[in-house]
């Protein structure tokens, strides 16, 4: 990729995250139609946070992540299909992509978790391995894909988390070893407020584009600019 990565939303890393999902574990049905894209997007198991996009905002995504080469249309059949491009355009192994789109899928996670969460798509030898392949993603050349969060008070292991949204938020453990539990303990009680506010920040981002591109259209037809 020659360009700067660019930083993707919600709704984009989720559209991504389908794609490359579906491209293993139901590789009779990819490319996927954008109804079965959005099936995808919004199913309740192996999601977080759990989404609720409509059909408008999932072409939206499509839209802005085809403009970065990261999704392809296909024309076949009654429906057009698309299909993800992350390991030609990132230029990173079949393995890197998937523990990548775990973590789009279902956010961060310790290595020991994204073993088990990527064994449909790939059978990781060990946990060492699957750290060998987050290790490279973490020092890429070209920009780190990954980061080793810091180690929540009470947790024996660091999670991971991807990068394609930018630097994930800080999380900030309690003053001293006394406070530490209770860090804990509210960081676990807001997990539930920051998915919600998550998938209305997403479903905001997606209007926003959709009514963009809207804009654009109608000053094409119009023969006028739209900037500013």
């Amino acid at each position: 990729m020659t360009q700067a990565l660019p930083i993707l939303s919600l709704v984009e890393t989720r559209v991504l995250g389908v794609l490359a999902e579906k491209q293993r574990t139901v590789p009779d049905s990819y490319p996927l139609t954008l109804n079965s894209l959005v099936s995808g997007c919004n199913q309740k198991t192996s999601r977080n946070p759990v989404l609720e996009l409509s059909e408008a905002q999932v072409q939206a995504a499509i839209d802005s992540l085809k403009g970065y080469s990261l999704v392809a249309e296909t024309s076949g059949g009654r429906a057009f299909r698309y299909e993800h491009n992350i390991d030609r355009v990132l230029r990173i192994p079949s393995q890197s992509v998937i523990l990548l789109t775990v973590l789009m899928l279902r956010g961060p996670q310790t290595a020991g978790e994204l073993r088990i969460a990527c064994d449909r798509m790939h059978n990781f030898a060990d946990i060492s391995s699957v750290e060998g392949f987050l290790d490279e993603l973490a020092e890429r050349p070209a920009g780190a894909l990954v980061v080793k969060l810091a180690r929540l008070p009470g947790a024996r292991e660091s999670r991971w988390a991807h990068l394609l949204s930018g630097a994930p938020a800080e999380e900030v453990a309690g003053p001293g070893g006394a406070s530490a539990d209770g860090a804990h303990a509210s960081h676990d009680a807001s997990l539930g407020e920051v998915a919600a506010l998550k998938a209305n920040v997403a479903r905001l981002e997606a209007e926003l584009a959709s009514l963009k591109a809207l804009v654009g259209r109608v000053c094409s037809e119009l023969g006028i600019s739209d900037a500013g």
